[in-house]
């Protein structure tokens, strides 16, 4: 259910410009505006829906949140898409960015730090475990980058639609898979027999 939430505003920018609506008469002039418009209002409502509940609000939904005010409110402000195109080049980035430096500054492997209490893995399997998102994020990054500036806007919106919805779960069930190779098995003989 979280996955959906955190990617209600994906959706939503995909849906609205969808639409092909444009509001002239608030000065959006371009279907990418109104999609732009609807994803920082639903971006802002999650968040204001979260502090209502009074449950916390973690780094990254934080990060996150900041980036589609900054990137979406500089489209509206200069009618330029090239902010909220710029968005999830820039996310994941600072996501592999931090994984690096949680993980090298702080001694800390981030994912041990995240999923350690349910997953026992050993400490060389963290560390791959890191390089494997550190490199996904990277590739989303350098993949979002390319199509937003070498295709058309259409184009970048079907790709940032399928791209946060569909990489991420096709990497979650390779990643799912690696680690089922790795976990302790019940039936496993004991090392002290």
């Amino acid at each position: 259910m979280k996955f959906l939430f955190d990617l209600l505003p994906v959706i939503v920018l995909f849906g609205g410009y969808a639409t092909g609506k444009t509001l002239p008469a608030y000065g959006i002039n371009q279907p990418i505006e109104f999609a732009t418009l609807l994803a920082v209002s639903v971006s802002v409502l999650q968040m204001a829906w979260v502090l209502l509940r009074r449950r916390k609000i973690d780094a990254l939904q934080w990060i996150s949140f900041s980036l589609i005010i900054l990137a979406g409110g500089a489209t509206l402000i200069f009618h330029n898409d090239i902010f909220i195109r710029m968005k999830p080049t820039v996310l994941p980035a600072v996501m592999a960015i931090a994984m690096l430096v949680c993980r090298y500054k702080f001694n800390t492997p981030p994912l041990k730090a995240l999923m350690g209490k349910e997953l026992h893995l050993p400490e060389a399997l963290w560390d791959k475990l890191m390089w494997a998102w550190v490199a996904f994020f990277l590739f989303q990054a350098v993949a979002n980058f390319f199509v937003a500036q070498y295709f058309s806007q259409t184009i970048w919106v079907k790709y940032h639609f399928v791209s946060s919805i569909g990489l991420p779960l096709l990497f979650a069930v390779v990643q799912g898979a690696w680690l089922y190779r790795h976990l302790p098995r019940d039936n496993a003989p004991s090392e002290e027999a």
